[in-house]
């Protein structure tokens, strides 16, 4: 067990060194493993390998080491957490292979460099950036021309591509507000971003919203369910309960597709606020300007206005009543203790092979009272 709690990450990389790279799996040392002849290192053999199988015991000693608090505890996120120390690890490692895919040659290659005045290695910078798991300091590798951009960390950015915008965009999915998204990366995380900086990231994703909602669609669908479902949305700064209306087609390969999410923008408190036939309208007139030219079966509940709203864009298409619907509204006048067998006597008369069947399922219902 390591002891030292001051070790930095020269001598993590030491340990590394010292364990001989990484140690081989079973197959690699029969011979039979990844090799010359076989996948390459970064292949999907490799990556099937379990990740501690990959890492030396000395190593996740010192990890552990480094990453208790006073109380004896361990901080796996945060500044000085052990995924920070991982995160930093890894970070620096990419930003040097970028590096040596930028220069043309590896660290101490001389060679490769062709004794030229050309481009190289020009020491580090420091850099702290903010990633899932709490900011972390990084040594940024540089180059004497200047002309090295990593991609991983880019030049003028504090933030990790990737990681922490996707959890700030989820956090503001789920209804948080800025200043609670702010509080809960401070809390856990301890990252400290600006106000601007999260509304950055929040207001980025709109483009690629956008661009889905008007994307084009197929121009035949075999079946379209239509449904509204009540959610909780934050407009002008004050959470209400909206209808979202949404749309899943099902095309001529038998594969599903959301076609559309639409909300409709209404006043908090308006009594307009509930699901309604006219905003169906709308939603079919769009789907319409998008490209489609048919749908065969329309399946919908019986809202009034519901089945007009639908013939209006597509004349010939055929509504049928949800039967999840029409199941839900017979069970309403029956008690719950009978609940169960009805449904059960019901499923009968829905789930016949054909049209007679079900006529003789539904009298055998209704004489068994």
């Amino acid at each position: 067990m390591v002891k030292s709690g001051n070790r930095g990450n020269a001598e993590i990389e030491a340990i590394l060194a010292g364990a001989g790279a990484v140690p081989a799996a079973a197959g690699d040392a029969a011979g039979d493993g990844p090799g010359p002849g076989g996948a390459a290192a970064g292949g999907p053999d490799r990556a099937r390998v379990p990740l501690r199988e990959l890492m030396d015991d000395r190593l996740l000693d010192a990890l552990l080491d480094r990453s208790r608090d006073e109380a004896g505890g361990l901080r796996l996120t945060g500044e000085g957490s052990m995924l920070g120390e991982l995160v930093k690890a890894v970070l620096e490692r990419a930003l040097e292979a970028e590096l040596t895919a930028h220069l043309g040659y590896d660290r101490g290659d001389r060679a490769g460099r062709g004794g030229g005045p050309g481009n190289y290695r020009n020491g580090t910078i420091d850099k702290t950036v903010q990633t899932g798991v709490g900011p972390v300091p990084l040594r940024v590798p540089r180059d004497r021309a200047g002309t090295f951009e990593p991609l991983l960390v880019p030049k003028r950015s504090g933030r990790v591509a990737g990681g922490l915008d996707d959890m700030i965009i989820s956090l503001y999915a789920h209804g948080m507000s800025v200043r609670d998204i702010l509080h809960h990366l401070e809390q856990v995380y301890g990252t400290q971003l600006s106000h601007e900086t999260v509304s950055r990231v929040t207001d980025g994703v709109l483009e690629e919203v956008r661009a889905w909602q008007a994307r084009p669609l197929d121009p035949v669908y075999a079946v379209v369910f239509l449904d509204a479902i009540v959610v909780k949305v934050r407009d002008n700064h004050v959470v209400q309960n909206k209808p979202a209306y949404v749309a899943v087609g099902v095309d001529a390969d038998g594969e599903k597709h959301v076609l559309g999410i639409w909300v409709a923008k209404t006043v908090p408190g308006d009594g307009a606020a509930g699901e309604g036939a006219g905003f169906w309208r709308a939603v079919m007139t769009d789907l319409k300007n998008r490209g489609v030219r048919d749908i065969l079966i329309a399946c919908c509940d019986g809202l009034t206005g519901f089945q007009d709203a639908i013939t209006s864009a597509f004349e010939r298409t055929v509504v049928q009543r949800c039967v999840v619907h029409l199941v839900r509204n017979a069970l309403r006048p029956v008690a719950r203790r009978d609940a169960g067998e009805v449904a059960k006597e019901l499923r009968k008369v829905y789930t016949a092979p054909s049209a007679e069947a079900a006529f003789d399922a539904l009298a055998e219902f209704s004489a068994s009272r």
